[in-house]
């Protein structure tokens, strides 16, 4: 992880003409250091670098441009506190500064740039029910791309999904709660706008995995046309980049969707997701469990379940 981190910076003022050249600006100082000037063109580079980070499929790697100022970024600590600031002003946290992720952003609860579960939901979806079940999609893929806790601390880790697979663990955990419900002689049956983790998954698994239309194609309202509508989604966002067609679209994970997830988990997005109702509150524990012995849950041949390097 980089050492910088957004902070929060006294607001800017108009340089005292004595002190300061002109067309120069005070960067925000840090005890110790002595105050150097910053000119309008390093505030248009560092918002130009906060610009790259908001395109999350830009690689420093590919454009010259992107990769000195990330340089300028990680060298100058005048120009990384001035690039901070500029990404605090649009409600952006930066989580990382590096070649790998380039400069990784998160939106911040009050930005502009926040793209919020429930406000994706209705874009998705006219259907209310619909609306667990894509929360539910996006909690699944967030738990098979990274299903241990050291998967997620590990930099160098690389998640694999497919459409398919994400489906087949859904379904599969809707086994067990229905078990559950079952044992502990509650109501396998709710009605279908029933707020709770009964209603998610009775919705879930009454649904149509694959459906179809009349030319073959994946209904989007089946469930892995939901799942493949979120991984679509992350995909477009830099998440997730799209590796084939088999099981109904691979996927693998890229340096901004782990440090989202990593962000997620003490965010309010994360709390958005369990407000729909679709999971129980983690303790932090592996997200995936060997079945117990003797358990007869199968799933579909060719599921795809997701596999990690």
């Amino acid at each position: 992880m980089s050492d910088h981190h957004a902070e929060q910076h006294p607001a800017w003022s108009e340089p005292d003409a004595q002190s300061v050249a002109p067309a120069a600006l005070a960067v925000p100082a840090v005890p110790g250091q002595a105050t150097a000037p910053v000119t309008p063109a390093d505030a248009a580079d560092a918002a130009r670098l906060v610009a790259f980070g908001l395109q999350p499929k830009l690689l420093p790697a590919r454009d010259a441009e992107y990769a000195e100022l990330l340089r300028r970024y990680r060298e100058d600590p005048a120009f990384a506190r001035l690039a901070d600031a500029v990404a605090t002003g649009l409600g952006l946290v930066v989580l990382e500064v590096s070649p790998r992720a380039g400069m990784a952003v998160a939106a911040g609860e009050d930005s502009v740039f926040a793209v919020r579960m429930g406000d994706y939901a209705r874009r998705a979806t006219a259907d209310s029910a619909d609306r667990f079940l894509h929360g539910l999609a996006h909690l699944a893929v967030a738990a098979l791309a990274f299903p241990r806790p050291e998967d997620l601390a590990d930099d160098g880790y690389i998640g694999r999904i497919t459409v398919n697979g994400v489906d087949a663990f859904v379904r599969q955990t809707c086994r067990r709660l229905e078990e559950r419900a079952e044992e502990l002689g509650e109501n396998t049956d709710p009605a279908s706008d029933a707020p709770g983790l009964e209603a998610a998954w009775r919705v879930y698994a009454r649904r149509s995995a694959t459906g179809a239309t009349k030319d073959a194609r994946r209904l989007a309202g089946s469930t892995t046309g939901i799942v493949g509508k979120a991984a679509a989604f992350l995909a477009d966002s830099g998440f997730l980049q799209r590796t084939g067609d088999d099981s109904g679209g691979t996927y693998r994970t890229t340096p901004r969707y782990q440090l989202q997830v990593r962000d997620m988990a003490g965010s309010s997005a994360m709390a958005e997701l369990l407000d729909l109702g679709v999971v129980p509150v983690s303790d932090g524990s592996a997200s995936l469990l060997p079945p117990p012995e003797g358990d007869d849950l199968e799933l579909a041949a060719d599921a795809g379940l997701p596999f990690h390097a």
